[in-house]
């Protein structure tokens, strides 16, 4: 994991990182380009110069390196149009396309414009975020692989003030906090099954304190699961070899009252075949991605507990495979969820709905809750709507959905809010069971939310995200967002917490 510092002094790295925007013009000929270095003075006539014979542009995600004087390389990250002020993503974005763009050095010093300490943590988030790689399974082509940034200083005027100190510590656990997610959404199911999943939580549960820090792992085993009477996540994973699993994590503020009580649920399908829905062979090796939602509010939980926020959180991770075998829940089969309702399976690849169904009814034990936030890759008709770097949001309690939406645009996490509308819950009607698991096709996503609605209670605020296409990014990697697992949802899940104390 790439370290963090925090500085106002002298550099002692070879690379300096600075912005470069530009400036539109109405007359003939374009705009001009401008070096955003934050505190440090430079020669900016010679470097625009150079700059300008090089074709720099200053968009976003352009990255030029030139010799440096003072440093072995001088750096020009893409800031996009000349603003008085950049929007923290903007800065984080722009920071971590250099830092991907760095790998192969040791050390940077990013200096970029940040007068507030906000700024300073969503440029080292940006930065540490930038410089992540995934090289687990890598042997003989490590050999070609350029190592990541290990050193990262962010440099500002404010590097003595206490609360940057304390943001820069923040960033610092939302940066490992986030890419634990990648790491888990590119881990292939070879690797990481339920069982293994668990394990793996636990660990590092124990690792960084456990109850020392207010943290508890619970782990519900299959049998366990059948004989309680969770008949989605069972249905769900009887078809694999490898069982289905129930993970709970509790938090507890430690010598603290909790000011809020949230429960996080998070789909945990270690890899989707589509069951007897057979999914197309072309890209089923996407499907190892289908437990970002676990991942994402597992690592949230954790990285909650060490910033020592005095919010409650009850965090669930339905987690299986859903396989083919002569052992696979079939078309037409009814399942008795926990709680009691039944399903008609019409569609065996509309499994995700079924692992949160249980979970929901599960976390809802808890009668002191203020909010439950699910998430998960539930559907392609999310992508088909919003694309693949935006994810929904569904509720039912809008002031609830206001705060939330309200909270990514700090964060920098690009959410939109959809409807549930009444007139869809109809097409889930069944007419041998409480409801079907799938309903109308046109509005698809919109229909998933209906379904999971039908878990939660009406009094209780809840969010169902659905972070089908943002979660992993099949495309080239831009800013911060590497190729495959992006970890989205967890900064914003953090932030949530914190938003309950201020």
């Amino acid at each position: 994991m790439t370290t963090l510092h925090l500085s106002d002094g002298a550099i002692k790295d070879e690379v300096l990182v600075v912005g470069l925007s530009f400036k539109t013009s109405s007359k003939k000929g374009g705009g001009a380009l401008v070096i955003e270095s934050g505190d440090i003075a430079l020669d900016k006539k010679k470097l625009l110069a150079t700059l300008s014979d090089l074709g720099a542009t200053g968009k976003s995600d352009e990255v030029i390196k030139i010799p440096g004087t003072a440093t072995k390389l001088l750096v020009f990250t893409g800031l996009g149009e000349n603003k008085t002020i950049f929007s923290d993503e903007t800065l984080r974005r722009a920071a971590g396309a250099a830092a991907r763009a760095l790998a192969g050095n040791s050390s940077a010093t990013f200096s970029l414009p940040a007068k507030k300490a906000a700024t300073i943590a969503a440029i080292a988030e940006g930065a540490l975020l930038g410089a992540y790689s995934f090289n687990k399974f890598r042997v003989d082509s490590m050999v070609n692989r350029q190592a990541s940034l290990k050193s990262v200083t962010i440099h500002s005027a404010l590097a003595k003030k206490a609360e940057a100190k304390e943001v820069i510590k923040s960033a610092a656990i939302i940066g490992e906090y986030t890419c634990l997610v990648r790491d888990l959404i590119n881990t292939p199911p070879s690797h990481l099954t339920p069982d293994s999943f668990c394990k793996e939580i636990a660990a590092l549960v124990k690792k960084v304190g456990g109850t020392a820090i207010g943290l508890k792992v619970t782990v519900i085993n299959d049998a366990q699961l059948k004989s309680k009477g969770y008949g989605g996540i069972t249905a769900v994973g009887q078809g694999s070899a490898n069982p289905p699993r129930l993970l709970q994590i509790s938090y507890t503020p430690v010598k603290a009252k909790a000011k809020k009580s949230y429960a996080y649920v998070g789909k945990g399908i270690t890899f989707d075949t589509g069951g007897l829905a057979l999914k197309p062979a072309a890209g089923m090796e996407a499907m190892k991605s289908d437990m970002s939602g676990a991942a994402a509010v597992c690592a949230a939980t954790i990285a909650i507990a060490l910033l020592k926020i005095p919010v409650a959180i009850d965090c669930y991770a339905p987690l299986a495979e859903n396989m083919v075998s002569d052992n696979a829940t079939r078309p037409s089969d009814i399942i008795t969820m926990y709680g009691g309702k039944t399903i008609e399976v019409l569609n065996p690849d509309a499994e995700g709905r079924l692992v949160l169904g249980d979970a929901l009814v599960k976390a809802q034990e808890n009668k002191n809750l203020d909010g439950i936030i699910d998430v998960a890759t539930l559907t392609g008709a999310q992508v088909v709507a919003l694309g693949t770097r935006t994810s929904a949001i569904m509720t039912n309690n809008q002031e609830f959905s206001d705060h939330f939406f309200a909270i990514t645009k700090s964060t920098g996490e690009a959410f939109w809010p959809m409807p549930l509308p009444v007139e869809l819950r109809a097409s889930l009607d069944s007419p041998v069971a409480d409801m079907a698991n799938i309903g109308e096709r046109m509005g698809g996503m919109l229909v998933a939310g209906l379904f999971l609605k039908e878990f939660v209670a009406t009094e209780l605020p809840w969010l169902h995200l659905d972070i089908a296409g943002p979660a992993y990014n099949e495309g080239e990697p831009y800013g911060y967002t590497p190729v495959g697992g992006t970890g989205v949802a967890l900064r914003s899940l953090v932030a949530l917490a914190q938003a309950a104390v201020v």
